[in-house]
């Protein structure tokens, strides 16, 4: 383990005044699942076309310890299925991670195919805290008439749901604010968190969640040094970001990323938004949003 940056991290905690950390975007999966995510990074493959260096390229029990020691409170197992017949083992899967892991919010899956409304409703009357959607990785359209009933299932329910749907890092069939758009008008109430803050569509998806109350977005390497080469965040923005402070919450991408876990959070720190900005996206909001705890305490 790394002490060094430990010690950095904790070292932000007292500088905002943070009681610990709630990361809604990481990854957990089962491991042959994570060993091919890996090797599909190592290999530069399309949709990165870049190179990718994993930086936390280690055995499960590591880095669960890991984002301990980083003083992450609460995380998830982001999983998604690229083909029909996988959701409802990676959501086993899921269920069993979380249970032997209780900092880990349990995460759930899907994907537009038979039976899609059922292993959701089981998902979510077992205890899933949080969904994932990939559409990018699934190559679905949102509007497939086979996940309706899930929509509105989950938004009944209020379980949020992650949802990797900008064009970054390269644009899909069904990927970008338009799909989005149209699922919101039909689902208003759907407790939708855009992944990467929409990169690199920001400020559509920013509009996006001015015009729903329950859009939120995640941060997931959005300002960070790799991702501003290929999808600066525009400056003018800025103060949207302010505005919607209450709706933005910290995502990392862990394990999955190519440089410290330490910079994402120097990365929102520079953007000079101050210290109660800092404490509500890196904290509060998640804390309020899966009812962790009272986030009074982080302010």
């Amino acid at each position: 383990m790394d002490d060094h940056e430990s010690a950095r991290v904790r070292a932000f905690l007292t500088r905002v005044g943070l009681p610990g950390l709630v990361d809604v975007h990481t990854h957990f999966m089962p491991e042959r699942v994570l060993r091919k995510v890996w090797a599909y990074f190592d290999a530069v493959g399309p949709l990165t076309r870049m190179e990718w260096p994993i930086t936390y390229r280690h055995e499960e029990d590591e880095r669960v310890a890991l984002l301990r020691a980083f003083g992450v409170r609460a995380y998830t197992s982001m999983l998604y299925p690229h083909k029909p017949g996988m959701a409802r083992w990676l959501n086993d899967w899921a269920a069993e991670f979380a249970a032997r892991t209780p900092d880990c919010l349990r995460t759930a899956t899907f994907f537009p195919e038979t039976g899609v409304e059922s292993y959701v409703r089981e998902a979510v009357e077992g205890g899933a805290r949080v969904f994932k959607a990939h559409l990018q990785v699934g190559a679905y359209d949102p509007n497939d008439e086979r996940l309706d009933p899930v929509w509105g299932l989950l938004a009944e329910a209020a379980v949020p749901v992650v949802v990797h749907c900008g064009s970054g890092p390269a644009p899909g069939k069904h990927t970008g604010p338009e799909p989005v758009g149209r699922l919101l008008a039909r689902h208003p109430a759907l407790p939708l968190i855009v992944a990467h803050l929409g990169m690199p569509e920001y400020a559509d998806f920013l509009a996006l969640a001015e015009r729903y109350e329950q859009v939120r977005l995640d941060t997931t390497m959005a300002f960070t040094d790799f991702s501003e080469r290929f999808a600066p965040f525009p400056r003018e923005a800025r103060g949207r970001l302010a505005d919607l402070g209450e709706r933005i919450l910290l995502g990392t991408d862990f394990p999955n990323i190519p440089y410290p876990y330490i910079h994402q959070l120097e990365a929102l720190e520079r953007l000079d938004l101050g210290n109660e900005w800092l404490r509500a996206v890196c904290y509060g909001n998640g804390a309020r949003l899966f009812g962790l705890d009272d986030p009074a305490g982080a302010a």
